[in-house]
């Protein structure tokens, strides 16, 4: 466009009080700021005249009504999305009235197709020879459509495989998915340095590429995880394919003259099954992918074997169970079981449990779906309204008995997100619930995390009353070492201890040992599985505190679980 159409394009939308000089220069600082901001949106603003350019691709991106604007600052903020209009207005308000000469700040801006993106914004004042405000300057990121593309490897990111499998889903292609991973990789970071260990990534990347070659594309995920995408492989391909990159890299792989020998892990997924969504398909395959890492040694691990109906109908069920938490957790609802004294056999508090229940499908319970639904980026929201719920509930059984407990159990992945203690801290101030009344429950599969952060997280909950409690104690490896690295109040045994404790004077053995630790460690014992009241006399024997089992109740919804409560408050 030139100087001329230029002036006349800003005449025909009212601009007219603004001298062309002014206009030629708010075009060559535009044209400038786009040479050097490839990429991104360019904006320049004339803070006398308030008239602004924006990058075209901006205005058909966003519906925006010209690159030339009259207060573009205002016509922004209609496609702000509501939540972040107040931030967005305060920094704009600020740059205008001199308050501030910068900014840096994200929302999420409203695209043509009514969905939004997420935009980071940073921009600044150029001010005149007399150091007046003169030009606002600036560029925008828009994290919606950046980023598409892996810095390291050259290769196609996690957005671009998400973007792939949805359009698959959406055209009904079947399609195999297989996720693969470099496992103990930090380790030639800390030997090589990250240099290094990017041009690991590197070779691996295009390694995976010459062999699938034009049968599939791949991808470089998070960390060391790459994907593959298939519609040109048979199923029975996909275990010699994965064989045959484990044996490379450990007989063949060198980096720098240097033979490496590298340790991998793969979860697989063939899809032919379309009333899903994108995210169910990649939680599917990420659960897989962990089963390979945690309990496999890295064999390749198949979502399903088969993908009969059942198979197919458990896909969809996962499906539908994802866009409940989407739907304002519809379906959703808790159960207690009673956790009593194991002497006066009182309630002393109730362990809150998930389920979920559909029309089509019945009550599911949590194993089918937790497992997979933890590796989620839903997973977080879930949790914390689990916590919440119980919490509320809570508040009723407290007026009568002060010093019942709630336990809340907890993924190893909630732990990992930075924001969780401030959640649950959060939660109990808004509900105003004593936090001594509060146990979250953790399992041995926090072995999975760094023990310093757990370490953390649980000096951190303790300081403010708290109360943690290690679930499922004996099931791993490594409970003995997790119990003596870190403090619990609550040491729960499972129940597969005690299943035969009438019978078996072993299992009295393991019960009175486990004890003897939880005291040496200052924990109480809680055992979980309690059936008979012969179990319930031989756990008396020792210094048990509390009992959870089928012998005092089964998990109940709200309104059992208090008439449970009123008729053994009196023991």
């Amino acid at each position: 466009m030139g100087s001329d159409d230029i002036f006349r394009e800003v005449f025909n939308r009212g601009f007219i009080d603004m001298p062309e000089r002014r206009l030629k220069k708010l075009d060559s600082l535009f044209e400038a700021f786009s040479v050097a901001a490839e990429g991104t949106y360019v904006y320049v603003c004339d803070m006398r005249y308030d008239v602004s350019r924006w990058s075209q691709s901006a205005v058909v991106k966003f519906g925006l009504p010209s690159q030339y604007m009259k207060a573009a600052g205002d016509i922004w903020e209609k496609r702000i999305h509501p939540e972040d209009k107040e931030v967005y207005h305060k920094g704009i308000e600020e740059i205008f009235t001199g308050v501030q000469y910068g900014h840096d700040m994200q929302y999420r801006a409203l695209r043509t197709d009514g969905e939004y993106d997420v935009c980071t914004c940073r921009g600044t004042v150029l001010k005149d020879d007399n150091g007046n405000p003169n030009y606002f300057v600036g560029v925008i990121r828009n994290h919606g459509i950046q980023g598409h593309i892996d810095t390291v490897t050259g290769l196609r990111n996690q957005y671009g495989l998400l973007e792939d499998i949805q359009y698959n889903i959406e055209n009904q292609f079947e399609m195999d998915f297989l996720m693969v991973g470099i496992v103990k990789f930090s380790e030639f970071n800390e030997v090589y340095g990250y240099n290094f260990g990017n041009k690991i990534l590197q070779k691996f990347g295009r390694y995976l590429h010459d062999l699938v070659g034009n049968r599939g594309n791949v991808y470089r995920l998070d960390g060391t995880k790459f994907a593959i995408i298939s519609r040109s492989f048979r199923r029975v391909d996909i275990p010699k394919l994965y064989e045959e990159v484990r044996r490379h890299l450990r007989t063949n792989f060198v980096v720098d003259d240097k033979p490496l020998v590298l340790d991998v892990c793969a979860g697989y997924l063939h899809v032919n099954y379309f009333d899903v969504d994108h995210e169910t398909v990649y939680s599917c395959v990420n659960f897989a992918y962990g089963e390979s890492k945690v309990r496999r040694q890295g064999n390749l691990v198949e979502f399903y074997n088969n993908l009969n109906n059942e198979n197919k109908q458990r896909l969809e069920k996962l499906h539908s169970i994802r866009n409940s938490i989407v739907n304002d957790y519809e379906g959703f609802f808790l159960v207690y079981q009673p956790i009593v004294d194991s002497i006066s056999e009182r309630v002393i508090g109730g362990e809150a449990l998930i389920r979920w229940k559909d029309e089509k499908y019945g009550i599911v319970p949590p194993d089918l779906f937790i497992p997979i639904l933890e590796r989620d980026p839903l997973f977080p929201r879930l949790g914390e309204w689990i916590l919440r719920k119980s919490i509320e509930s809570a508040q009723e059984m407290i007026k009568d008995n002060p010093d019942f407990v709630i336990n809340v159990n907890l993924s190893y992945t909630q732990l990992e997100e930075p924001g969780f203690i401030d959640m649950v801290l959060g939660v109990l101030k808004d509900t105003e619930f004593p936090p001594k009344n509060l146990c979250l429950e953790i399992t041995e599969r926090c072995r999975l995390l760094d023990i310093q952060l757990l370490k953390n997280i649980m000096v951190n909950l303790r300081g403010h009353g708290i109360k943690i409690a290690l679930d499922d104690f004996g099931t791993g490896f490594s409970s003995m070492s997790i119990v003596k690295l870190l403090n619990f109040d609550i040491i729960k045994i499972d129940r597969s201890f005690v299943t035969m404790i009438e019978e078996d004077e072993k299992e009295r053995a393991l019960i009175e040992n486990f004890v003897d630790i939880a005291s040496t460690f200052g924990a109480e014992v809680c055992v979980e599985g309690i059936e008979t009241l012969g179990m319930k006399d031989i756990l008396n024997e020792y210094a048990v505190k509390s009992f959870q089992g089928y012998y005092y109740a089964k998990p109940l919804v709200l309104d059992d679980f208090m008439e449970f409560i009123k008729a053994h408050s009196n023991k």
